[in-house]
């Protein structure tokens, strides 16, 4: 009887692992993503920044390019590095708190195993479906 229990309490610890390591990857990706727009509009600041004001600016909207004046494409670039500066640090709380989940079911779990060695050995058995 106990061990159905234990081995049904494994069953919701490893689906919790598998669902919050999901989520942590998912979060690193967008992380990742943020970095990279936060990069290019850095970038793009930049050169912008050595344009003198009279220069024709154009913004690629689909497969053409209209012409923009430099101050508004340094604005959208402004406002791009802002947005992704606000995503990272909100996206990084979520991962924070994930990791914190995560280690709670990895205790969760290695106390489960301590508290029947019984139950480590018939996972260790089982094959791999």
């Amino acid at each position: 009887m106990a061990d159905e229990a234990n081995r049904a309490a494994f069953m919701e610890i490893q689906g919790r692992m598998i669902e919050t390591t999901g989520k942590l990857k998912q979060v690193q990706n967008q992380i990742r993503n943020k970095e990279t727009e936060k990069k290019r509009a850095y970038l793009t600041l930049e050169e912008l920044g050595q344009l003198p004001d009279s220069t024709n600016t154009y913004k690629a909207v689909g497969r053409t390019f209209l012409l923009e004046p430099k101050s508004v494409l340094v604005n959208e670039q402004q406002q791009k590095l802002k947005d992704s500066e606000t995503a990272i640090t909100s996206l990084q709380t979520s991962k924070e708190y994930l990791e914190k989940q995560m280690a709670d079911v990895e205790s969760n779990l290695r106390e489960l195993l301590q508290q029947d060695p019984g139950l480590a050995q018939q996972i260790m058995s089982m094959s791999v479906m």
